[in-house]
């Protein structure tokens, strides 16, 4: 189904509005002692009262706009079917949330097909807001609204990287974390859905990270590709339903990164 035939102002306001609600769950929870749940019996996957409050006010918002899209949420799974679709991760970066680091955000993506065309992220906290739709990627804090637009960096030598953590490369992957290390001028970790964002704005050249869902990655694809950039999962192929990903702020870049990663 083609993007044209999508009122696009009509999803836009709902993003913002769903975003509006989230952060109503999200901030008064944000920096307070909080019960914290894990999700895995190995490991730690936190989820919060935050995550899951946030989530259904905006799955509750997204099906009175939308009855008959499907909506993708981390919390609480997959509803309805159909062309249509919106992909939410309420608290992308829990575990900065649980530490009281700013730099988790709220994610509302909106597909076609399966593939993300609008998105937004949001650090309320902050007072950040992040959104695309087709033909614009704008940034918003207060009385400020710019266009996003990547840095333009073509080159991997002097390219800035973001990963939440090189402990995702552990294992298979680590080869490939080291290749990306060696051919970078400089790294930074911890950023989770912030640095996609950052990216978008110009202030990095990339971001890898392996074994993302789609909620994890979706809403970011739009911000990205609006503001010039380009985004890929490893192999070349779509992103926005998860997998090992890759976002820079040029084709060119993302041709270079690729071929980096597929020759380690």
């Amino acid at each position: 189904m083609p993007a044209t035939s999508i009122d696009f102002a009509r999803i836009e306001a709902v993003l913002r509005q769903a975003s509006a609600a989230a952060a109503q769950h999200t901030l008064p929870l944000f920096r307070t002692p909080l019960a914290i749940d894990n999700k895995l019996d190995a490991g730690f996957d936190p989820v919060t009262e935050a995550d899951k409050g946030a989530e259904t006010v905006i799955r509750d918002i997204i099906a009175q706009a939308f009855p008959d899209h499907q909506i993708i949420g981390e919390e609480w799974g997959t509803t309805g079917q159909g062309h249509h679709s919106w992909i939410i991760d309420p608290v992308d970066g829990t575990r900065a949330f649980i530490s009281g680091a700013p730099v988790w955000g709220t994610l509302i993506g909106f597909a076609i097909d399966g593939v993300a065309v609008a998105g937004l992220m949001s650090q309320p906290f902050i007072g950040e807001e992040f959104i695309a739709v087709p033909g614009r990627s704008t940034y918003r804090r207060g009385e400020l609204l710019r266009t996003n637009q990547t840095s333009g960096q073509t080159e991997l030598a002097a390219a800035r990287v973001f990963t939440t953590t090189p402990n995702l490369f552990s294992g298979e992957h680590w080869s490939k974390w080291l290749a990306v290390e060696q051919a970078t001028r400089l790294q930074r970790f911890g950023m989770d859905c912030y640095g996609y964002a950052l990216l978008a704005a110009g202030q990095a050249d990339l971001v890898i990270e392996p074994y993302l869902n789609t909620y994890d990655i979706a809403a970011l694809v739009p911000i990205i590709r609006e503001a010039g950039g380009a985004i890929a999962c490893w192999d070349g192929s779509e992103p926005s339903g998860g997998g090992n990903v890759v976002a820079a702020a040029t084709p060119q870049l993302l041709d270079r990164a690729l071929e980096l990663i597929n020759a380690a």
